[in-house]
């Protein structure tokens, strides 16, 4: 491995595309296209939406030639870098290159012979694209199970630092590496241990977490747990489920860590004998009507005097309940007392005079 400074600001920076990822960029935020990349206007469409839901950076499976060429096109609706995941294929990777891809998903030890890797590698320093390489949980190499007794971190770190070093070999170090398990402990664990033996920058994830609230759950405590430590540079919450909703999940883990702004933060109560007015479908009925709204405030809407004033003093716009009528306040200052009934046309009418 070479030897590396751990900098203040931890990884070292790449650049994918328009954008840079590690050091002290923003985290930025992935997901996976379900489409066949040759089906391009499928494809358009769905890169539009995750585009429009706050994707950063969107991965394509390339598994054939025509999958490859439809890059090019792509890319023409798009200001996201495209990664192409390859497969074993090494010519599925030089055709991506060639087409435009702005970095490529492969690991080396699967390509074939070091002619390939080394045929790869060349291709991705004549376009200056990283790599990204690194180990799932279901493809640790079996001389790494046998001399670590199974899976676990140090058979995670070390497979993915084995492709670190095959690529390295061939003097790139145009690289992230990623490791992932649906195991969230073990996830943790090893990611923490590859922070500590390198400084390539780091995508996390939890592969395989599910989906509804297992996926979602799985992936906030995985992820949320590595970033508040200083741990990742980019992450794709893996669900299965739409990838829109991927994007949104990960973009509001990123907010409530205080990492990246995404829209409207809706604080409220969870509701008890003291609650007089319907709370939970007044919450459920905003949260509907903002959802189209970008902007980076914060609104609190609060079911009772306990702790609703303060909470609602602290946010840009604040309701604090009582019997079937509510105070409103603004930038911490009361501004007037509403029926239940008009709670929510007030807070859109707030919230639509915000800059």
């Amino acid at each position: 491995m070479t030897n590396f400074i751990k900098t203040e600001s931890g990884t070292r920076p790449i650049k994918c595309g328009n954008l840079y990822v590690g050091g002290n960029n923003k985290i930025t935020v992935q997901s996976m296209l379900n489409t066949k990349l040759s089906d391009t206007d499928s494809s358009i469409k769905q890169i539009e939406l995750l585009e429009l839901n706050g994707c950063d950076i969107i991965r394509a499976s390339i598994d054939t030639e025509d999958d490859a060429k439809a890059i090019n096109i792509v890319k023409k609706h798009t200001e996201m870098p495209i990664v192409a995941d390859i497969q074993f294929d090494y010519r599925m990777a030089i055709h991506a290159i060639r087409n435009g891809a702005d970095a490529i998903r492969i690991n080396p030890c699967y390509i074939g012979s070091e002619t390939n890797v080394e045929s790869v590698i060349n291709e991705c320093k004549i376009n200056n694209i990283p790599i990204r390489v690194g180990v799932n949980s279901g493809s640790v190499k079996k001389e790494f199970l046998e001399k670590y007794n199974g899976v676990n971190k140090l058979s995670l770190v070390e497979s993915a630092l084995e492709q670190v070093r095959i690529v390295e070999k061939y003097n790139y170090e145009n690289i992230a590496i990623s490791i992932k398990a649906s195991d969230v402990k073990m996830t943790y664990d090893a990611n923490i241990e590859l922070s500590k033996r390198t400084d390539y920058p780091i995508h996390l994830g939890i592969t395989e977490s599910g989906s509804d609230e297992d996926g979602i759950i799985k992936s906030s405590m995985g992820l949320g747990s590595l970033l508040l430590m200083g741990i990742g540079d980019t992450i794709r919450v893996s669900l299965t489920e739409d990838p829109v909703r991927e994007v949104i999940i990960g973009r509001k883990i990123l907010q409530y860590l205080g990492l990246r702004p995404y829209g409207i933060e809706v604080v409220s109560c969870p509701t008890c004998g003291r609650t007089k007015v319907d709370l939970i479908n007044i919450v459920r009925d905003v949260k509907k009507a903002i959802a189209p709204i970008k902007k980076d405030i914060k609104i609190a809407i609060m079911g009772c005097a306990v702790n609703g004033p303060g909470e609602a003093r602290g946010a840009d716009i604040g309701i604090a309940s009582g019997n079937g009528e509510a105070l409103l306040f603004k930038k911490g200052e009361i501004i007037k007392k509403i029926k239940e009934s008009e709670i929510i046309s007030v807070l859109l009418e707030e919230i639509d005079k915000l800059n």
